[in-house]
């Protein structure tokens, strides 16, 4: 029998990212991600490059500014890095582009 597997590490940062962003009284939707294996010679993880939008409200800059000091809570996984790549203005919405590495957490 198949051991029962939970979410995968990009299952995993979406909700973390938005619980962040919920206890900010933000709004933030998840526009794409790609996730790509990553390995070094002693860690096994995944590099995530995600997309999201939200409407431009007061906090929002701040929120995005902490986004790299942040110690999400992912069951198996933790987030080694993240950084913000890009911040952009489309219509009226802001759109927040991060690269984000987590590692197995064995």
């Amino acid at each position: 029998m198949d051991a029962i597997r939970g979410p995968d590490a990009g299952t995993l940062l979406i909700r973390a990212l938005r619980g962040h962003a919920d206890a900010a009284n933000l709004t933030m939707h998840v526009e794409s991600i790609a996730c790509t294996p990553w390995a070094s010679a002693t860690f096994v993880g995944t590099l995530h490059r995600l997309t999201m939008a939200a409407v431009p409200v007061p906090g929002l800059r701040d929120w995005i500014d902490e986004l790299p000091e942040v110690q999400f809570a992912m069951r198996g996984h933790i987030v080694a890095d993240l950084s913000v790549d890009r911040v952009e203005t489309i219509g009226d919405r802001e759109h927040v582009t991060i690269a984000v590495l987590t590692l197995i957490d064995a």
